[in-house]
């Protein structure tokens, strides 16, 4: 049977180690450098791919309530924070409606009912073209009016909003100057941004939530937090 040198020779160093005839197999075994490099090099792969997967939606905005479970891509909190800033200024102008709901005829009953119902399940004060704005009224007169008496906009952009812009055209003027009020938050809902920057660049300039990303009922959670002012 080999004799651990150790006594004698000792293992201070990874040469002695693995020339002593008792454990030098043991040692190389454990050392092999490709196989700790396989190992390392696993384990880093599995990290960059869970880090891959998690940092998509791994950010909270800092007015998220405490205990908020809700999460947000790094996109979605840099498009928010101006409109949100533009709600804290606004929230002491008394008898504002949290949100103007823009959204197109065929709608109404459809998503737009329902996201304004979320919205008012979770406390949100909306402006809803069904109770609040006159039927036949110019689409970005209407947002405008409604805008003075919500803290915020939102535009809900379907395919049926799509054909209306198109059939309507757009007062690029108008548009603009809603935008550069940072007030405006498109939610788009089956369909895409693509889609959206054919009619109208400017709207489609700015990003906003999307169906394709989230739940309805997240999208109206993110504008809950987005518009309460605690």
């Amino acid at each position: 049977m080999a004799r651990c040198t150790a006594p004698v020779r000792g293992h201070r160093t990874a040469s002695a180690a693995a020339d002593c005839p008792a454990c030098g197999n043991r040692y190389r075994s454990y050392s092999s450098p490709s196989s700790y490099s396989s190992s390392y090099s696993s384990s880093e792969k599995f990290s960059s791919r869970s880090s891959g997967t998690t940092t998509a939606k791994s950010t909270k905005p800092r007015w998220s309530r405490a205990g908020s479970t809700i999460m947000y891509t790094p996109a979605e909190v840099r498009t928010l924070t101006p409109v949100r800033e533009n709600v804290e200024k606004r929230s002491t102008i008394p008898e504002l409606r949290d949100v103007f709901l823009c959204h197109a005829w065929d709608d109404r009953k459809g998503p737009a009912k329902e996201l304004h119902d979320l919205l008012e399940s979770k406390g949100v004060s909306v402006w809803f073209s069904e109770k609040d704005v006159l039927l036949g009224s110019p689409l970005l007169r209407e947002i405008d009016k409604g805008l003075v008496k919500s803290r915020i906009g939102i535009v809900l952009v379907t395919p049926s909003l799509l054909q209306r812009l198109k059939g309507e055209g757009i007062a690029d003027k108008e548009l603009s100057a809603l935008l550069a009020r940072d007030l405006l938050v498109p939610i788009v809902h089956n369909t895409n941004y693509e889609a959206l920057r054919e009619v109208s660049p400017l709207l489609g300039s700015r990003s906003g939530l999307s169906t394709s990303e989230d739940t309805m009922v997240e999208v109206a959670a993110k504008i809950a937090e987005l518009v309460i002012v605690l």
